[in-house]
């Protein structure tokens, strides 16, 4: 081997020697320096950890969800299923950019005209076509879907039992429904009917099958079908057939039925493989977007909190050893010597730590879909698969958690990496540039909350998120002028209560601001992003409840699978006794608007009722117009949307129903409580036109001396219900984002509480010497285990106290606009929440500070050995 000292060795020979020999060093230091401060990083590592398994389990959801497609099983035995356009779009060019178009599902079936069954038959390849009918029945006393006979060879399913239905008289049931030769009543768009059992079905039992001819007429839609399946004949390929009946269609200039509004085209859809799916279960494509735009939403919160914890956790971490970070500058270390110590210490924990993370994050996401599905926050028919391939998605996660535990590392030796050796052991104080950049944060956050007050709906909520999310940071920044201020206000009872416990603690908190703001900044985050995630939703729907409450003025409640028929309603309101009857239909609307110049479409709840004595059974709270000119071609606004919508009684209001159809409408009146009843009310008969199932899905009674027999009387069938619960509109989604923001509000908490954890122990690893030498000095165990306590409740009351404050601002900003009242956290969760708080404080504080504590008497080497 050459001797790199040698005049002989070539120049190039002695740069590699001397290039290894710095990366021999950079790897000894970075090795030495995990193995002693291993303590120190356990708490990183757990972080690090955390921050993995949360990413990598939202990964696989988007990724999923990303991948999710309703179920296919009614069509399973067609190519082709020809269906309506289940999707609307508005069009709308932003200020000085190109044109952008916002598309959102339809909840309520779009049909297809007759005529293109006729035009299907025709094409080459086709082996048959068969149209399908889809409606709600009751029958026993159960809700069931109704279809004719011929569409079940579309799944397929064959009969078990008897024969298939001849006469419109004659039906097919699923298993168990009922047995063959038995006469049941059907129930169907509010009127019932004796059908005779003629056979029974394999497939789903909640199913009725009649002759082609009166499922039609049952459906009550002449001139169009629900939908077309489509089966190729031997030979044919399924691409090659759906081709062919595509340019079949555009030939002939077919579309779906109904208007639909200027540049939302309504053709029809030609489906195959897992998209066929789509025209069986219509709430999964609405679903399925709600679904990724929540989980994309929640995963970039999580980010956001994993890169303020886990830089502010490794900082900690690295602040520690400050000292002997200087002191090899000192010796003679370069900056990159330093900064490639510290990352290849750092990128070794963070390895195994992220590495953990990603190997638990497919149970993880097994588990948020267990809870998805024991709520019942998904809609029936959506699929979400995790094919194999997608399994290593954590990794990139897990290379994410890398890269922020590396660049958290570089920043926090930036310092002492960049100054002269000399001043590498000095400490510095927060400069001015730290404390005016948090002045403008906090700044930025109170003007994005004045903002949220100008807004309305998802607009408001945005901007006091971003409020909070600004308004944390700037705490952040600020946090040890604000560990001083809080702790100079603390300090004073300290000293009264604590005695010479309580004067150590407040002068090491104050002699040890930036530590102490270390210390609170997790503290702060948990409340503040826990606190807005909680009193967000729970206001709203506190509020919700209240007018709902208000609104309530039923005695009774009429419901039956099938639906209520108009002369149901008629009876019950000839029923002696009877003060008012109100028939209620739910439904959904599609309202195009533009944000910032750009297109939007929102998907409302909203009532049809029929207005006569509306007041008596439902009072929307009217405060302009008049309610009882409900009629078709009219509309009653919400308060806060008619606000929106900058509307009146006598405005138009152009909306488009859940079926697609456009409608422009009159204004007749704006109504107070639209967080319980949404923010349109309409005629029955208005939007009965553009339901699946055309009929009252309750009635509203207000009596004096009425009885349920009476009442049963009038409406055979129904069930009564005295007393009924507050009508009350609620999202399509409102389950799924309970799920989705417990389990946020779970990971989120989780991952702070360690957080804190992790910052306080790190601190309180650091002080092991500072704890030895007061024992030397003649401080007892009980004395200091007394100044660790109060040190701890006053940095948890600092932490509560200043998070509350930040969370108070974007929520008082939000629930103003939104739901016009305070905000409202029930009392178990705030309670919880300084639980969580305190518990976390004084473990992450009394727990690592007991090593110093433990011996009765102290020695002389304790200081020493703790360093």
């Amino acid at each position: 081997m050459s001797d790199p000292t040698s005049p002989y060795t070539t120049p190039s020979a002695r740069t590699r020697t001397h290039r290894t020999r710095k990366a021999d060093a950079v790897g000894l230091l970075a090795a030495r320096a995990a193995r002693t401060h291993r303590k120190a990083w356990a708490a990183v590592f757990a972080a690090l950890a955390l921050t993995s398994l949360l990413l990598g389990t939202f990964g696989l959801a988007l990724a999923s969800a990303g991948l999710g497609h309703a179920r296919v099983e009614r069509y399973a035995a067609a190519d082709l299923v020809v269906t309506g356009d289940q999707n609307t779009r508005y069009t709308a060019t932003p200020w000085g950019s190109d044109p952008e178009t916002a598309t959102a599902g339809l909840t309520e079936r779009v049909r297809v005209p007759e005529a293109a069954a006729d035009a299907v038959r025709k094409v080459p390849g086709v082996r048959a076509v068969i149209a399908d009918e889809v409606f709600h029945v009751g029958v026993r006393g159960e809700e069931a879907t109704g279809r004719p006979w011929p569409a079940a060879r579309l799944a397929p399913y064959a009969l078990r039992e008897g024969t298939a239905p001849k006469r419109p008289s004659e039906i097919v049931v699923g298993a168990g429904t009922a047995r063959v030769g038995a006469t049941v009543t059907v129930r169907t768009a509010g009127s019932g009917a004796a059908y005779q059992v003629v056979g029974t079905a394999e497939g789903p039992r909640a199913s009725v099958y009649f002759t082609s001819g009166e499922a039609h007429r049952l459906a009550g839609r002449p001139g169009s079908v629900a939908a077309l399946g489509v089966t190729a004949a031997p030979g044919t390929s399924t691409s090659d057939l759906y081709a062919r009946v595509r340019h079949a269609l555009d030939a002939k200039g077919l579309h779906a039925v109904g208007h639909r509004a200027d540049g939302d085209g309504a053709g029809l859809r030609v489906l195959t493989g897992n998209g066929r799916g789509g025209a069986e279960f219509l709430a999964v494509a609405p679903a399925r977007s709600g679904l990724l735009a929540m989980l994309a939403s929640v995963a970039a919160t999580v980010v956001l909190i994993a890169l303020l914890v886990v830089s502010s956790t490794v900082v900690q971490a690295l602040q520690q050893r400050g000292r002997e970070l200087g002191l090899l500058r000192a010796v003679g270390a370069t900056p990159r010597q330093l900064r490639g110590a510290v990352g290849r210490e750092v990128g070794r924990v963070a390895a195994r730590a992220a590495l953990t993370g990603a190997a638990a994050a497919v149970p993880a996401y097994l588990g948020l879909r267990a809870l998805l599905d024991a709520r019942g926050a998904l809609p029936p028919g959506l699929e979400l698969p995790l094919p194999p391939w997608l399994l290593p998605a954590p990794l990139v996660t897990a290379a994410l958690t890398l890269l922020v535990a590396r660049v958290a590392a570089l920043i926090a030796c930036a310092r002492t990496a960049k100054v002269r050796p000399a001043e590498a052991l000095r400490e510095t104080a927060p400069g001015n540039a730290r404390r005016i950049t948090g002045l403008v944060l906090l700044f930025l956050g109170m003007s994005s909350a004045g903002t949220a007050t100008l807004q309305h709906g998802e607009a408001a909520a945005a901007a006091a998120g971003a409020a909070a999310v600004v308004l944390v940071i700037g705490c952040a920044v600020l946090g040890p002028w604000i560990a001083e201020g809080a702790l100079r206000i603390l300090g004073t009872p300290l000293r009264r209560i604590g005695g010479p416990a309580g004067r150590l603690a407040a002068a090491n908190s104050l002699a040890m601001a930036r530590r102490s703001g270390a210390a609170i900044t997790p503290i702060i985050l948990v409340t503040a992003f826990i606190a807005v995630q909680l009193s967000a939703g729970a206001t709203l729907t506190h509020a919700a409840g209240t007018q709902a409450d208000d609104a309530a003025r039923a005695t009774f409640a009429l419901t039956t699978p099938g639906g209520l028929s108009a002369q149901d309603l008629k009876r019950v309101r000839e029923t002696p006794g009877v003060t008012a009857a109100t028939g209620v239909t739910r439904s959904t609307v599609v309202l195009a608007r533009r944000e910032t110049g750009s297109p939007r479409l929102d998907r409302l709840p909203v009532l049809g009722v029929t207005p006569k004595g509306l007041t008596h059974t439902l009072d929307p709270g009217i405060r302009s117009g008049d309610i009882g000119a409900l009629r078709p071609g009219t509309v009653a606004v919400g308060r806060d949307q008619a606000r929106s919508l900058d509307v009146r009684p006598g405005s138009k209001v152009t909306l488009r129903f859940g079926d697609g159809v456009e409608a422009r409408l009159t204004v007749v009146a704006v109504y107070d409580r639209q967080l319980a009843l949404g923010a349109f009310l309409f005629s029955h008969e208005q939007l009965t036109r553009h339901l699946s199932s055309p009929a009252h899905g309750r009635i509203l009674v207000t009596s004096k001396g009425t009885t349920p027999r009476t009442l049963r009387a009038a409406a055979p069938g129904a069930r009564i219900t005295p007393r009924p619960g507050p009508e009350r509109t609620e999202p399509e989604d409102q389950a799924l984002g309970e799920v989705v923001t417990m389990a946020a509000v779970g990971a989120i908490g989780g991952f702070t509480a360690i957080a804190v954890l992790s910052t306080l122990s790190l601190i309180a690893i650091g002080r092991r010497p500072e704890l030895s030498l007061l024992r030397l000095a003649g401080a007892g165990r009980r004395q200091l285990r007394r100044m660790l306590r109060l040190e701890a409740a006053a940095m948890a009351l600092t932490g509560l106290t200043v998070g509350a404050a930040v969370a108070s601002v974007p929520l008082l900003a939000f629930s103003m606009t939104a739901a016009h009242s305070l905000p409202h956290l029930p009392p178990t969760q705030a309670a919880l929440l300084t639980t969580l708080v305190a518990a976390t404080t004084y473990a992450g504080t009394l727990l690592p500070s007991r090593p110093p504590l433990r011996d009765r008497y102290p020695h002389p080497s304790s200081a020493r050995r703790d360093e």
